[in-house]
C-alpha cells in the first residue's frame, strides 16, 4: 500500500439490520483525492449465508448474495431502519455542505429530505411507533457562523467566557451553537412533492416549505446527545452537558425530557452520582441501560478508567446497578438491548475488540472471539450483524454465529490487491520481568530493514489487530515497523493503563525501548543499528521524550504532541484537567515529565509535524519545542498543515493525508534510507 493508496480505504457504518433480519444497510465511505472530500454511500447486503446454486445470480449477472449500491448521494451516512422497516433515515451531505437528514423508501423511489438546518444534523433516533425522528442539530447565536447573511466570522461579536471550558477539537467555539435535541414528523414519502409557485402581477409569490418545521425539545443552552425513546415513545432520555468544576473531567448528566405537546422544562434528572454517563439505551421493559464512568467524589478521576454497563429499573430509581467489572472490562459502544433482555457491547482486549452480551445478572458471555476489531453492531429479527476489521480489512460486515463473524462483504478487496503485508503478535519481557505486547511488520525479500519503532497516541488508547494504513505505507517504502501497548494503554486492564499517572515518561518509556530490542532480537530481518522513532499525540510526548534520554535514533517524527505541560492548562479543549491528572499540578512534577524541559537534550534530527487548527495539542506546543530544538543547533523542520485538527491523519483531508504521507517518506529517506 502507498500513499495514492488512500482512496481504496472503505469504513463501513454500523449495520442497520432490517426487521426481518435477512438484510442490513450500512454506509460505505472512502477518501476521494479528486474530490479531496471523502466521500459515500449506503450500500444493501444481503445477511443470508451466501448461495452457491443456479439462483445466485440474477440475469444481469449480479448475484442475489452480492452487496449493491443503494444510493448515490455525495456523502450519505448513519442508515437506521423505521421499526416497521418501511423506510431507512440516514445523513446526506453535499459537497461542503452540512448533513441534513432524509429517509428513503425501502420499496423504491427517491429520498425525501427532513431538515435544512443551518448548521446541519449530527445523530437522530426513530420514535417506537416510526412517525416522529429525534436529531440532534447545533443552534447558532443570531448573527455567527452564517445564521445572518453578510455577517462574516471576523465581523462576529465578540465572546464572553466565563466557563472552563469553550473549545473543542475539530469544532472550534461552541458555547454560541449549543446542540438541541429536535423532533420532527416523518414526511409522508408517497406525497406529491413540493413545487414552488412563480410571481403573478400581483406580487411574488410566498415560497412553499420544503421540509417539515421540527420542534425543539431541550432548553438549557448546553451540548446534548445519548438519545434513547422510551419504550412508549412518551419521553426521551438526552445525555446533557454540565459545567465542569475546577479540575474536573468534562461530564453530562442524564434527563428525561417528556414529548406531548406544549411540554417544556428541562425534565427530570436521573440522579446517577459520581458516574459520567457516556452512552443510554432502553430495554423492552423499560429498563434503562447506562454505560458510563466513575470519575469519583471530586469528579477528577479519569486516566484509565474504563465505563461499565449499569442498569436502571425505572428511571426515577436512585440506585443504578452495576452490571459489569471496570477493572477488568473496557467496554464501548451504545448498549443494544436484546428482545431477551440483557444487552449486546463491545469489549475491548489486548488489541483486538469483541461482541459480548450482558446479562441483566451481570453475567458477560463472548460471542466472537479471535483477531478482530468490532466496531459497530446492529441487531434484529434475530441477526446480529457487525462492522469489523481484521489484518486483512478494513472495514468489513458480518453475521455473528457460532462463536465467530460470518463475512457478508469484501470491500478490502483493492487495498488487499494493492499489496499488504500482516504483521507478527510479538510479546516481549521487559526489563523488570514486564510483558509488552505488540506486532512487528516486515517487508516482504530477503536481507535487513531499517527499523521504526511506532508509539501511539492517547496514552489509554492502543494498537490493535486491523489493517493499519500507516503501518502499511512504512513497510511498502522498506521499513519493518513495530509497535506496542505499553504501560499506560487501553484494553490490558486499569492497573496497566494507570501506571504512568504522574510518571510520564518511566515504564512506559522502558516498556516501548525493551519492545524494540526484543523484537530486533528476535528477528533478523531488523537492523537494531538503524531505527528511527516516530508518534502522535501521546505518541509524539514520548518520541520527544526518548530522543532526549536515548540517543541510538537516526531520526525522529513528532506529530500532534504533548510536549509542553506547563503551558496546557488554558490552552488546550482539554488542558482544564488533563494534564493535571497525568502529569501533576506541582511545578516539579511537571518539569520532571515535560519533553520542553529537557529538549535541550536532544540530538537526534527530528521533524515536528502539527496542524494549524488542533485544539486538543495547540500549535504552540509545536512551535515552542520546534523553537528550542532549532536554536540548539539540531537538524529539524516544522511541517504545519493548514486547516487540520488533530485528527489529520485519521480524517483530514485526503490530499492533506496523502501529503503527510509524502512528508514523513521523504523525511526517513534522508535520515534512515533505505538500502
Amino acid at each position: 500500500m502507498q500513499a495514492a493508496d488512500l482512496p481504496l480505504i472503505r469504513t463501513v457504518s454500523r449495520p442497520a439490520v432490517h426487521p426481518d433480519g435477512t438484510w442490513a444497510v450500512v454506509a460505505v465511505t472512502r477518501p476521494d483525492l479528486e474530490a479531496d472530500a471523502v466521500v459515500g454511500q449506503l450500500w444493501r447486503v444481503p445477511l443470508a449465508a451466501p448461495s452457491a446454486g443456479p439462483d445466485a445470480a440474477t440475469s444481469t449477472g449480479q448475484g442475489t448474495d452480492t452487496p449493491r449500491r443503494l444510493t448515490r448521494g455525495f456523502r450519505d451516512t448513519e442508515p437506521r431502519f423505521s421499526p416497521d422497516g418501511a423506510l431507512v433515515a440516514f445523513l446526506r451531505a453535499q459537497p461542503q455542505g452540512a448533513s441534513q437528514l432524509w429517509v428513503l423508501p425501502v420499496a423504491g423511489g427517491e429520498a425525501v429530505q427532513v431538515t435544512d438546518r443551518t448548521l446541519g444534523v449530527s445523530g437522530f433516533r426513530w420514535s417506537p411507533d416510526g412517525k416522529r425522528l429525534a436529531f440532534l442539530s447545533r443552534e447558532p447565536e443570531p448573527g455567527r457562523y452564517g445564521s445572518v447573511e453578510g455577517i462574516a466570522p471576523g465581523a462576529e461579536g465578540p465572546r464572553r467566557i466565563t466557563e472552563w471550558s469553550w473549545t473543542r477539537n475539530g469544532l472550534g467555539y461552541h458555547r454560541d451553537r449549543p446542540q438541541h435535541v429536535y423532533l420532527v414528523d416523518v414526511p409522508d414519502v408517497d406525497a406529491e412533492p413540493v413545487v414552488q409557485p412563480v410571481a403573478t402581477p400581483q406580487g411574488p409569490a410566498e415560497p412553499r416549505p420544503v421540509v417539515p418545521e421540527p420542534r425543539r425539545v431541550t432548553t438549557d443552552d448546553v451540548d446534548h446527545g445519548g438519545i434513547a425513546f422510551t419504550p412508549d415513545g412518551r419521553s426521551i432520555a438526552v445525555l446533557a452537558e454540565r459545567e465542569q468544576g475546577a479540575g474536573q473531567v468534562g461530564r453530562s448528566v442524564l434527563r428525561m425530557l417528556p414529548l406531548g405537546e406544549g411540554a417544556a422544562g428541562g425534565g427530570s434528572e436521573v440522579e446517577l452520582g459520581t458516574l459520567g454517563p457516556q452512552a443510554v439505551a432502553f430495554g423492552p421493559g423499560g429498563e434503562l441501560y447506562v454505560l458510563a464512568q466513575d470519575h469519583g467524589p471530586e469528579g477528577k478521576d479519569f486516566v484509565a478508567r474504563n465505563a461499565a454497563l449499569y442498569v436502571v429499573s425505572a428511571w426515577a430509581d436512585p440506585e443504578p446497578r452495576r452490571l459489569t467489572d471496570p477493572e477488568t472490562q473496557e467496554l464501548g459502544h451504545e448498549p443494544v438491548p436484546l428482545p431477551d433482555g440483557g444487552v449486546l457491547l463491545v469489549l475491548a482486549t489486548r488489541g483486538t475488540q469483541q461482541v459480548v452480551k450482558v446479562a441483566d445478572d451481570g453475567t458477560t458471555t463472548a460471542l466472537t472471539g479471535g483477531d478482530v476489531l468490532v466496531s459497530d453492531i446492529g441487531v434484529a429479527g434475530g441477526t446480529i450483524a457487525v462492522a469489523y476489521g481484521d489484518a486483512g480489512t478494513y472495514g468489513e460486515v458480518g453475521v455473528v454465529a457460532d462463536g465467530g463473524i460470518h463475512p457478508r462483504t469484501d470491500f478490502s478487496a483493492p487495498l488487499r490487491a494493492a499489496g499488504v503485508v500482516t504483521p507478527t503478535e510479538l510479546t516481549v519481557t521487559g526489563r523488570d520481568g514486564y510483558p509488552v505486547h505488540g506486532w512487528v511488520a516486515v517487508p516482504e525479500g530477503t536481507g535487513t530493514h531499517p527499523t521504526l519503532l511506532m508509539i501511539h497516541g492517547g496514552p489509554y488508547a492502543s494498537y490493535d489487530v486491523r489493517l493499519f494504513d500507516e503501518t502499511q505505507v512504512l513497510v511498502d517504502a522498506g521499513y519493518a515497523v513495530v509497535y506496542c501497548n505499553p504501560r499506560g494503554s487501553a484494553g490490558y486492564g486499569q492497573a496497566h493503563g494507570r501506571t504512568i499517572k504522574q510518571a510520564m515518561g518511566t515504564v512506559d518509556l522502558h516498556d516501548v525501548l525493551d519492545f524494540l530490542d526484543g523484537a530486533v532480537a528476535a528477528d533478523g530481518r531488523l537492523d537494531g543499528s538503524r531505527v528511527g522513532v516516530l508518534g502522535g499525540s501521546y505518541g509524539g510526548y514520548l518520541t520527544a521524550w526518548t530522543i532526549a534520554h536515548d540517543h541510538r535514533f537516526a531520526g525522529a517524527v513528532v506529530e500532534r504532541g504533548f510536549l509542553d505541560p506547563e503551558v496546557f492548562f488554558g490552552t488546550s479543549d482539554i488542558g482544564s484537567f488533563f494534564g493535571l491528572e497525568y502529569v501533576g499540578e506541582k511545578p516539579e512534577q511537571i518539569a520532571a515529565q515535560s519533553p520542553q524541559a529537557v529538549a535541550g537534550q536532544v540530538t537526534t534530527p527530528t521533524l515536528v509535524l502539527h496542524s494549524e487548527l488542533d485544539l486538543r495539542c495547540p500549535l504552540s506546543q509545536a512551535e515552542r519545542y520546534y523553537s528550542t530544538l532549532k536554536g540548539n543547533g539540531v537538524e529539524t523542520e516544522l511541517v504545519v498543515f493548514p486547516g487540520e485538527n488533530h485528527e489529520l491523519s485519521r480524517s483530514g483531508r485526503p490530499r492533506h493525508r496523502q501529503q503527510r504521507f509524502e512528508i514523513l517518506l521523504d523525511w526517513w529517506r534522508r535520515y534512515l534510507p533505505v538500502d
